[in-house]
């Protein structure tokens, strides 16, 4: 049986939420955020657009919007990203059209965004965004993951190592702080949170109308 997020039972109708993961790189926060999607149908993830070359295995639309730095300029002059940030020599932005379009289906979006762009969203979007911060448990294995990979280059791990203490010191920008010192631990808390946010009493939009049939 799927591990799937339970909805409210009672079917109340309640505003989508904006959910927010991020970390240093190699922390795992995409790794929760594959796992959070295929546990729950009704969590969609943002994509975001990005200058950075594709790499091997990565589909366009899925993985990332693919634009070269000329129409990521346009777009951002055109107002058609939520936020957007300089990261290792490249830009990454979220566009604004489709998230629009899961929460007017009714669907919630997640979002795999560094602090940057997590400052920025809920600076637009108060309180529809919930921010989940995730930890390494140390540096030192922080950077054994990164070197286990075989994707980068010294000069890549190290700038990645630069950037995850800039990272870090902004953790106090979340509502929510967690170390992932064992992945499916991490997820279940990660997956907990969504379902406390969710049913929040100010997302609660349904609610009014209940009481006031309850109360008559």
């Amino acid at each position: 049986m799927p591990d799937t997020i339970q909805p409210d039972p009672h079917g109340f109708k309640r505003r989508g939420v904006l959910f927010i993961l991020s970390s240093p790189s190699g922390a795992g926060k995409s790794t929760i955020a594959r796992k959070l999607l295929a546990a729950d149908p009704s969590l969609s993830m943002s994509v975001s657009a990005t200058t950075r070359p594709m790499r091997p295995g990565e589909v366009d639309g899925v993985d990332y919007h693919f634009v070269d730095l000329p129409t990521f300029k346009e777009m951002a002059a055109n107002h058609e990203f939520l936020e957007w940030a300089h990261v290792f020599g490249h830009r990454y932005g979220t566009p604004h059209a489709p998230v629009d379009k899961m929460l007017s289906e009714g669907r919630d979006v997640l979002f795999d965004i560094d602090w940057q762009g997590a400052q920025q969203l809920h600076q637009i979007a108060g309180g529809d965004v919930a921010r989940v911060f995730i930890f390494p448990p140390s540096l030192e294995e922080l950077e054994r993951r990164l070197r286990g990979r075989n994707t980068d280059s010294e000069e890549v791990i190290a700038a990645r190592m630069d950037r995850a203490a800039a990272e870090i010191a902004h953790w106090d920008g979340y509502d929510y702080v967690l170390v992932n010192d064992d992945a499916q631990s991490c997820f279940e808390k990660v997956k907990t949170i969504l379902g406390a946010e969710r049913l929040k009493r100010s997302r609660q939009t349904g609610l009014i109308g209940f009481v006031r049939a309850l109360t008559r």
